[in-house]
């Protein structure tokens, strides 16, 4: 009876199936065990000799779980063994250095070259000197007067191209261009009253008689009775100013005129926002860098950081009690002037008995008499567009491809207007 029930026991689902599950559970254990080197080592098949009994039982006793043959123990990488070879132990250290091999080969980031160096930002916008275009500079000081004016100076032949910046610049905004033209011209480019590096009795003073007096000034004090020809160059408020000493017909060896974009009716129309747009701009930098990356990127006129990190560092000067740059300028206390600078430019700038150019950023409103000048050839106007109001700085090869052709067309040498047939250049006499 006892074993009767015992084989019914044993023959009963129950039963089957403890018994399939401990089978089960032994396989996996297996399975994970032959995948695990840190669990059950890893083995070699070795010829040794003929004793496949004795190799047998060595086997047996060094595998702590060997399966059968099946999917699944082939798939954890075991194998049967066959009689007449014995399993070796592989050295960990060995199996590692194989799978890094393995996996630096197989890697797909095995082969990206190093990633190049940043610039830091610091050095990107840090300041460049402006020897690297002008050759020298100079102060210069006026007869029976406080009042003294930096120059930079470039180049040694050719006519003198003389420089007048706008408002809020320096004579450095013509650097960049003095570098590629010094070969052929000379170029001067002088800091305005208030500006830069010159210095005066009255700052403040910035009406426009007195900024054509300081040109005059300046000019005598640096040439004498011996002025070669000169050719005014005036960037916004320098080209109002350049406008009106030429139309004093008070230099004998004025040669041409350049105005850069500065239209009297647009900028008549402009005052009315020009102090709203200088009190939107930044007033204090913690540093040059600071100043000069907003130049270029944070709502400055400028595009061009190669120029700007010429010219922008003369436009600042160190405020002691805030410890930090401002700007050296305040135009906005100069606005008494403003109406001066522009009103009734139009006709001056026709009147001037010289080869003219009117240089513009873009398609600027011509009023009539400009732009029947235009059409009649009283001036020489171009447009470049895709730059900023400064285009002597935004666009300094441009600037001087276009300066270069205008001295050639109306052959401009280093005397005044050079005539095939006449030894002496023409010279525009005094009215006085």
């Amino acid at each position: 009876m006892e074993s009767v029930a015992e084989e019914e026991k044993a023959s009963s689902p129950a039963a089957a199936a403890a018994g399939r599950s401990t089978t089960t559970i032994g396989a996996v254990e297996g399975s994970l065990l032959s995948c695990l080197p840190s669990l059950a080592e890893a083995t070699v098949v070795e010829d040794d000799d003929d004793d496949g009994d004795d190799d047998a039982a060595v086997a047996e006793e060094q595998s702590p779980a060997v399966l059968p043959t099946s999917s699944l123990s082939l798939a954890a990488g075991s194998a049967a063994v066959a009689p007449g070879r014995r399993r070796l132990p592989i050295v960990p250290a060995q199996i590692a250095s194989v799978s890094q091999d393995t996996r630096d080969k197989a890697s797909v980031f095995s082969n990206i070259p190093p990633r190049p160096s940043r610039e830091p930002a610091s050095s990107k916008y840090s300041e460049l000197a402006w020897q690297q275009h002008f050759d020298e500079e100079k102060q210069i000081t006026i007869p029976d007067s406080a009042d003294t004016f930096h120059v930079y100076m470039a180049g040694t032949q050719g006519p003198v191209l003389f420089c007048l910046h706008g408002g809020g610049y320096t004579g450095l905004s013509f650097a960049l261009v003095a570098g590629k033209m010094k070969e052929k011209v000379r170029v001067v480019a002088m800091d305005a009253r208030g500006h830069g590096l010159s210095s005066t009795e009255d700052d403040s003073d910035l009406s426009a008689q007195m900024q054509c007096q300081d040109v005059l000034n300046v000019i005598k004090a640096m040439y004498g009775h011996e002025t070669p020809a000169i050719i005014l160059v005036g960037h916004s408020m320098g080209g109002a100013i350049a406008v009106r000493v030429a139309a004093k017909r008070a230099l004998p060896t004025l040669a041409g005129l350049v105005v850069v974009d500065v239209v009297e009716g647009t900028a008549m129309a402009s005052l009315v926002h020009m102090q709203r747009i200088l009190s939107n701009r930044q007033l204090h930098f913690p540093s040059v860098e600071k100043a000069i990356e907003w130049s270029v990127r944070g709502g400055g006129a400028l595009r061009n950081v190669d120029s700007a990190r010429v010219s922008v560092p003369s436009t600042l000067r160190y405020q002691e009690d805030k410890h930090c740059y401002v700007w050296r300028t305040r135009l906005e206390d100069s606005e008494t002037h403003w109406r001066g600078w522009y009103e009734g430019l139009s006709e001056v700038f026709l009147s001037c008995p010289v080869p003219k150019l009117l240089l513009l950023a873009g398609t600027d409103r011509l009023d009539r008499n400009l732009t029947i000048g235009q059409m009649q050839g009283k001036f020489q106007m171009i447009v470049i567009r895709h730059t900023g109001h400064a285009i002597q700085e935004d666009e300094p090869d441009e600037f001087a491809n276009v300066l270069l052709n205008f001295i050639s067309r109306n052959r401009i040498g280093s005397h005044g207007v050079e005539i095939p047939g006449i030894r002496r250049p023409i010279t525009l006499r005094s009215a006085n």
